[in-house]
Parts: structure tokens; sequence; C-alpha cells
């Protein structure tokens, strides 16, 4: 029998899309809270732990790839001396870093994780507000999204954004992906929401959803899989 050379080379370009290798691949991570100033010793940031973009930093660095973590205010126990760190805590600070590094570097990946502050103070004051007040209001205004600003420095990079809503519904945490991929031009984002205390997350591109994922381990594992078949 003749073998089918059509199917045969099909095989092979499956086979090597799924063994895609990411020696030597730059990549981004952010991860971890951001903070923004209400005064000089106060501020406003957010629970995140930075766990998933620490996990992705020591895997993808662990198949060949060279990462560069941008790490928030989170915990950090030994940490890889390979990966190259940077740390950071306030969103001006993430903001301008991210920005230098991506116009000084040509990367080829870039993992968005990094809970990064949705408004910050209308007005922050460069001394501590004396304590005693009964009521203090703050107005409070968004902030700009960093996640948009990324593909416009560098259009052909491969862009995973995350969007966190807890207790969402499958439906509204996807139809927000999706939102987010139009907007940011993002390649894939990863949904993920945590309802009494069960994590669920889902990796959303245009061509579909996969999931759901149910452990911060398993999501590193799948999204570098989507990012290998992808890449």
């Amino acid at each position: 029998m003749i073998p089918d050379t059509s199917l045969i080379g099909v095989m092979c370009h499956v086979s090597c899309v799924m063994l895609m290798s990411l020696k030597n691949k730059r990549v981004l991570i952010t991860a971890g809270p951001t903070w923004v100033p209400i005064d000089s010793v106060r501020v406003i940031s957010n629970i995140a732990t930075g766990q998933t973009g620490i996990l992705l930093a020591e895997k993808l660095q662990s198949l060949g790839a060279r990462v560069t973590l941008l790490l928030g205010g989170a915990e950090l126990c030994c940490l890889d001396k390979k990966i190259r760190l940077i740390r950071f805590r306030f969103f001006d600070e993430l903001r301008r870093v991210i920005l230098k590094e991506l116009k000084e570097k040509k990367y080829d990946i870039v993992i968005h994780s990094a809970a990064v502050s949705d408004y910050r103070p209308l007005k922050s004051y460069n001394y501590k507000i004396k304590s005693g007040r009964k009521i203090w209001r703050l107005n409070l205004v968004p902030t700009p999204k960093i996640i948009n600003l990324i593909k416009k420095v560098d259009k052909a990079l491969f862009l995973v954004g995350f969007k966190f809503e807890p207790q969402s519904s499958r439906s509204a945490l996807i139809n927000k992906a999706r939102i987010l991929i139009r907007d940011s031009k993002a390649d894939l984002v990863v949904a993920n929401t945590s309802y009494n205390g069960r994590y669920n997350a889902y990796i959303v591109s245009q061509e579909g959803i996969k999931g759901a994922i149910n452990s911060k381990a398993k999501l590193a594992e799948a999204l570098i899989r989507e990012i290998r078949l992808r890449k």
C-alpha cells in the first residue's frame, strides 16, 4: 500500500507544533499586587499572592526560556537564580518598568498576570495625613490599562492576559475575557474565579475555551502547553 504522503505531512506538522521548543525564548512575566499611594505611608493594594506568575516563571525557565519576572509586593522564597527578577511595589513603577523592558529588549512572550490596581485616589499626599479623622473620603479615578499598552510597543509578541472575577458565573467570566482580548489584542486570556474557596480557570482565545482548570499548578501546565501549540 502506498502511504498517504499528505496525511504524513499533516501528522508531522501537528507533531512539530506540539513539540515547539521554548528554549531561549524571551519571556516577560508580571505577577503580584500593585500599590497606589494615599499619602506618604498609606496605600491601596489587593491580596494577590503572585503564585501563578512565580509558577509560570519557574516552569518556563525549566523548559529553557529566558525569563524576566516583574514581581510586586508578594512573598518570595527560593526562586531559581537563572530567572531575572525585578521587584516593584507601585502602579507607576510597574508601568514604567514594563514599558522600559519592552522598548529596550525583544521579548517573544509577555504573560501579564499581575493584579494591577484599577483605581487610584484622585489626590495623593506627599506627607502623612494625621490620624483621628472621623471621616476621610477618598475620590477614586481609573488607572490606565497597562495591558492595552503592551502590543502598541511590540505587536509581534505573544500576549497572555488575566481576568479575575471572584464569584463570577462562567458566562460572565468568559464574556469579560473576550472583551479583554478585543481591547488589548491579547492572544490568550486566563479567566479565573474563586467561589466558596474553589478555584476555577479557563484559557480563552478567539478560537475557543479550554477548561475548567481547578488549580494554579494545573493552570500553569495547561497555559504553557497552549503557548507551545501557538508560538
